[in-house]
């Protein structure tokens, strides 16, 4: 099936079955001899071909099974001429469909770097979530479960490409030698930090589409797949009926799902094993590092350095030749200490031996880094008092000005949004913040959305208005304009007074 992808044609067969590939995009399934050359024009083939080689190459693509031929009976000829070159017609053949499909998908595996994308595992369980929905509506169209379940089976397979290929790079690059010390570090760094982030609530997500998946399985696999086929519409074929096969797939992509969220035998679940390869990975980077600019700091180590005296001491030719590798070897360093004074320079002798004078202190700093100690006065330390009281000052004005925004926004039941007209901006910023919370929230069964603030402090219900229509808010700012929802706010004074009567 691939024997186009060698030889000395390889690029005009690759070249030809490119051009049937994107006429097949152009919904046109034959070509002529004269459309098949003007197609290689489109891909990017600029070189000439004669007829006669074009010809051969069609040949040789009918022989290897890729192309068929047909007669034109549809055309009408005025030449011989016109006869032999429009009344042949090639197309692909489910061969050739093959072949330069499976060729297109190894160039794109060669292309994709892989990916662990937390946004999929979202997408499966919403995926998910869709499918309970629709199961459990017995008016709701077979098609849209049908496009949900596919859906789903697109993002799983998106996931395990993706890991596929994202581990395999990272263990190459675990495994790659000789590489630029700076560039890998720069690799090693945005590769822990992208591990790092994929590994924040991936215990969180995968729960989540566990618990999707038993819900779903609560309704009925079969029924979900029984439903997804009415809705396929499966076309006839000539081999016989497609639905077993196809209800065979799906069950087969349904227990994948299961091995990597939801095992049924009591296995660990296969994200837990990418938390484990992710964590594993991170190391086993840091440790390459370390190795790698250990190894850089020292050409050599000690022991091959003592291996190369003791050669040259062998091959010295006399004991004065060994005298001097040995000083050359061992030798003292130079003396670094010559420059200092005695702290009591009058009570050094102008003569006699310098045995016999007073030692000076040489400080280790000075023979390790060849710089001097110097001492001098304490710093002193830095009255901090007034930062403290100034940032504890501006924090009670800030807790004030949050409970009184809290207070104005604070409701004694359902008020709608249109109501509140005009705010303070800063009243403003605080409600924009609990609607944006409150609209990221699913609704309940009876459509109201519940949010608290990040302290639990303060919570909002978001219902549809009955009226719909618009609202309008007014700040020093500008104007707002958005859907009006009924809007309950409880801020922390309504929830000190629901405290008084409960406990009265």
């Amino acid at each position: 099936m691939f024997r186009f992808t060698t030889g000395e044609r390889a690029e005009l067969y690759g070249a030809i079955l490119q051009a049937f590939g994107a006429a097949n995009e152009r919904l046109e399934t034959a070509l002529g001899l004269d459309e098949v050359r003007t197609r290689l024009r489109t891909v990017g083939w600029l070189d000439a071909v004669h007829d006669d080689d074009l010809q051969e190459a069609l040949r040789k693509l009918r022989e290897w099974q890729l192309l068929d031929v047909v007669q034109n009976h549809a055309e009408n000829y005025r030449t011989a001429e016109e006869y032999e070159r429009r009344n042949l017609q090639y197309s692909l053949t489910r061969r050739g469909e093959a072949a330069f499909a499976g060729v297109e998908h190894a160039l794109s595996v060669l292309a994709s770097t892989g990916a662990l994308q937390t946004a999929v595992l979202e997408a499966i369980t919403d995926r998910l979530d869709e499918l309970y929905v629709l199961l459990g509506d017995s008016t709701s169209s077979d098609r849209r479960v049908f496009t949900t379940l596919q859906e789903l089976e697109g993002h799983l397979e998106a996931l395990l490409a993706n890991t596929k290929a994202f581990n395999g790079e990272l263990q190459r690059l675990l495994r790659a030698d000789g590489v630029d010390l700076a560039t890998f570090r720069e690799v090693k760094a945005a590769t822990v930090a992208y591990l790092q982030e994929f590994l924040v609530n991936l215990d969180q997500r995968g729960q989540a589409v566990a618990t999707a998946v038993e819900r779903v399985e609560r309704c009925g696999v079969s029924l979900l797949h029984a439903r997804a086929l009415r809705g396929a519409e499966l076309p006839p074929v000539a081999d016989g009926d497609p639905a077993p096969a196809w209800l065979e797939r799906r069950r087969a992509r349904w227990e994948g799902l299961r091995s990597w969220f939801r095992p049924a035998d009591g296995a660990r679940p296969r994200v837990e094993q990418l938390h484990d390869v992710a964590r594993r990975a991170i190391v086993t980077l840091l440790q390459v590092l370390d190795r790698i600019t250990e190894s850089r700091r020292r050409s050599t180590s000690a022991v091959q350095d003592f291996r190369e005296l003791a050669r040259w001491f062998a091959a010295a030719p006399g004991e004065d030749d060994l005298h001097r590798l040995w000083s050359a070897a061992f030798g003292l360093g130079p003396a670094r200490h010559a420059h200092l004074a005695h702290p009591d320079p009058e009570s050094v002798p102008s003569s006699g031996s310098w045995a016999e004078t007073p030692p000076v202190e040489v400080s280790a700093l000075l023979r390790t880094s060849g710089r001097t100690e110097r001492f001098t006065r304490t710093g002193k330390v830095r009255d901090i008092g007034g930062i403290k009281a100034a940032r504890a000052e501006r924090a009670r004005k800030e807790r004030a000005e949050l409970e009184a925004a809290w207070d104005v926004l604070g409701t004694d039941g359902p008020v709608r949004l249109s109501d509140l007209r005009v705010l303070d901006h800063t009243v403003f910023e605080r409600l924009l913040d609990l609607l944006g919370r409150a609209l990221a929230v699913r609704p309940d069964a009876g459509g109201a959305r519940r949010a608290v603030t990040s302290d639990g402090r303060v919570e909002i219900v978001l219902r549809p208005s009955p009226e719909g229509g618009r609202a309008v808010l007014r700040t020093s700012h500008g104007r707002f304009e958005g859907p009006d929802y009924l809007v309950e706010i409880r801020s922390p004074s309504a929830l000190r007074a629901v405290i008084r009567e409960d406990s009265a």
